[in-house]
């Protein structure tokens, strides 16, 4: 448990700090470590940049860089979450925020479909803090000291906090009226993702958020957090994506996974330098390409013999 003494030493000290230095020495730290990524990612994340965005490798550079560097900032800005408790709406305005409320009324529940895009903690707390009751759901640290410090940081801004194999407890708090919390970026395993056109490449998609919302009748609402020229954040709530749910499910999912793509894609167009794009994103999509028409086979083997399972889970 070391590491989780020593994460809450520097979060005491990161909130004793003027925000002025946080920021400073963050952007820093950042800029000091970017030599020290791998050559061979940080060629990967300005290919991938280039790619989708079609700019010049110097302007790709430039921007992957930045998309590392902001991550000092943030660290600060997580460390320091004990010192904005209660104070969140100064630091992150929410708009959108009334339809999620009215839908949230109802009780029904909501599934948000958001992004490792600006800082994703804070919006999480900020909607917390709104009186949205949210379900953060994440992957389990493997280091414990690391996954408790965390999870202590996400109840203390007022998130429930759950992993992302637990899906009977999503689905039980989502009937109970709870809005659940997905970050659906991330390349998924070529077993379990559905392939979608993003950014003009074939993308290996999470299927969770459109899963839950079908099952549940629910629309999916995609959420983002974008940093403001002042140092503040804004969380941008788009409106609802329906999702059908006809005899076809995955025909359902891949329609619904491919609308809240395409809101990501306009996301990170206009937010190009807060998106990770080191993240290796279409890892599963060459193994898939790679495999050909062994792997098809032996996808469609393994989803017939786990449909009984999850349905049970779901129960």
């Amino acid at each position: 448990m070391m590491i989780y003494y020593l994460e809450k030493c520097l979060s005491f000290f990161c909130c004793l700090l003027p925000e002025r230095v946080c920021e400073t020495v963050g952007r820093a730290l950042g800029s000091l470590t970017w030599p020290l990524v791998p050559a061979k990612r940080r060629k990967m994340a300005t290919d991938n940049v280039v790619q989708c965005l079609g700019v010049s490798e110097q302007e790709a550079e430039r921007i992957a860089k930045a998309s590392w560097v902001r991550f000092g900032p943030m660290a600060f800005e997580v460390l320091r979450f004990p010192r904005f408790k209660g104070r969140l709406h100064e630091r992150v305005e929410l708009e959108g925020l009334d339809e999620v409320k009215k839908l949230l009324a109802l009780g029904r529940g909501v599934v948000f479909a958001t992004s490792h895009c600006g800082n994703w903690e804070l919006l999480g707390g900020a909607l917390a803090e709104a009186g949205v009751p949210l379900v953060a759901v994440g992957m389990k640290q493997k280091e414990s000291g690391s996954d408790r410090f965390i999870t202590e940081n996400r109840s203390l801004v007022g998130m429930h906090v759950t992993y992302k194999n637990d899906v009977r407890e999503m689905f039980r708090m989502l009937k109970e009226g709870w809005a659940i919390g997905l970050l659906m970026d991330q390349d998924v395993s070529a077993r379990d993702g559905i392939v979608i056109d993003w950014f003009g490449r074939p993308t290996n998609f999470a299927q969770g958020p459109a899963t839950l919302a079908r099952h549940q009748g629910l629309p999916i609402i995609p959420i983002y957090i974008t940093r403001l020229p002042d140092g503040r954040h804004r969380g941008i709530i788009h409106a609802p994506i329906p999702v059908s749910r006809t005899k076809d499910k995955k025909a359902d999912i891949l329609e619904a996974t491919r609308a809240v793509g395409r809101v990501l894609e306009e996301h990170i167009r206009l937010h190009p330098e807060e998106w990770f794009w080191l993240h290796d994103r279409w890892k599963s999509v060459r193994y898939i390409q790679q495999e050909g028409d062994e792997w098809f086979a032996a996808h469609d083997r393994w989803h017939s013999t786990e449909k009984m399972t999850r349905r049970e889970e779901t129960k």
